[in-house]
C-alpha cells in the first residue's frame, strides 16, 4: 500500500551521526544519509543557511533531503552544522566567522566525502551556504555545485572567476519572490559564469516554503539525471514520522522578515 510522502515523512535509509575535524582544530557535529539497498550513485553536501538568522543542517529542505533522496535518487546526503550552529543533532565548536573561517569547515567536508570514498560530490548551498559554496567550494573533489536561494553578500566576483575558470557546473535556482537577489538581477551577476545555469522559480521565496519538493527535484536533475523526476509522491514501503516539534522553534522560517547582514568591513 501507497502513503503519502508528507513533509516530516522519514524514508529508509543508513543514517549516521558524524564528527568533522576542521584544520584549525575544531569538531564539527553533522551526518550522513545513505540509500540501505544500494551504493550511492552521487553525493551532495549541505551547505546551511545563515546560523544567524536561524540557518542549521536541520533547515527543512536539507531535512527533507536527507530524509527522502537515499531512498528515492539513489543519493549520499552529508549535511552538517558550521562552527558555532546548533540544531537537534548538537552544536559544533567555534563560533561564527563570517564566511572566513567556514573555509576550514567546507574543507573538512569535503574531506570527509573523500575519506569515505563517496562518489561524484555536489555541493548544494542555501543562502548563506551559497556564498561559502563560491568562496570555498571549489576542490578538486567536487564535480559542481548548486546554489538555492543565492544572495551574492559575502562571495566577491573573483570567486565567480574561479568558478568561470574551472568550467564545473553550476546551477542557481532563484526565487521570483526572493527577498535579495531576483531572477533578472541573478541573470545578470552570474554571466560573470558562462556555464552558469540560473533557473528562476515562479512563486517561490528565499525559504523555499512550499517549494521543497520543487528544490529537491532540480537537485535530483543534476546530479542523478538517470532517475527520473519529478520524484514519486507516495512511497510504498515502511516509513517513519520526524518529530516536527523538535524544529518548531529551530527554523529558518522564524527569521523570514530579519535581512541577511552584509559583509564586515575589513
Amino acid at each position: 500500500m501507497s502513503n503519502p510522502i508528507r513533509a516530516n515523512s522519514v524514508l529508509p535509509a543508513r543514517r549516521t551521526d558524524i564528527e568533522l575535524e576542521t584544520a584549525d582544530g575544531l569538531t564539527l557535529v553533522g551526518e550522513l544519509a545513505v540509500p540501505l539497498d544500494r551504493p550511492p550513485s552521487a553525493t551532495v553536501v549541505c551547505l546551511h543557511p545563515l546560523p544567524t538568522h536561524g540557518g542549521m543542517m536541520d533547515s527543512h529542505v536539507f531535512r527533507k533531503a536527507a530524509w527522502r533522496l537515499p531512498a528515492l535518487a539513489g543519493l549520499a546526503v552529508l549535511r552538517f552544522n558550521t562552527r558555532g550552529t546548533s540544531s537537534v543533532r548538537g552544536t559544533s565548536e567555534g563560533a561564527f566567522d563570517n564566511a572566513v573561517g567556514e573555509r576550514y569547515d567546507v574543507a573538512a567536508a569535503i574531506e570527509y566525502a573523500e575519506f569515505e570514498d563517496l562518489p561524484d560530490i555536489w555541493l548544494v548551498g542555501w543562502s548563506f551556504g551559497t556564498d561559502l559554496t563560491l568562496m570555498h567550494g571549489l576542490d578538486p573533489a567536487i564535480s559542481g555545485a548548486i546554489l538555492l536561494s543565492p544572495p551574492l553578500r559575502f562571495s566577491e566576483p573573483s570567486h565567480l572567476e574561479t568558478w568561470a575558470a574551472s568550467g564545473k557546473p553550476v546551477v542557481a535556482l532563484v526565487p521570483e519572490k526572493d527577498d535579495y537577489l531576483q531572477p533578472p538581477e541573478a541573470t545578470e551577476r552570474f554571466k560573470a559564469i558562462p556555464q552558469a545555469e540560473v533557473i528562476g522559480v515562479p512563486g517561490a521565496k528565499h525559504l523555499w516554503v512550499g517549494d521543497a519538493e520543487t528544490v529537491l527535484d532540480e537537485i535530483v536533475r543534476r546530479v542523478a539525471p538517470q532517475v527520473p523526476t519529478p520524484l514519486p509522491a507516495t512511497w510504498d514501503g515502511p516509513m517513519e514520522q520526524g518529530d516536527a516539534k523538535a524544529y518548531a522553534d529551530r527554523t529558518v522560517a522564524s527569521f523570514a522578515d530579519v535581512p541577511v547582514p552584509r559583509p564586515l568591513a575589513e
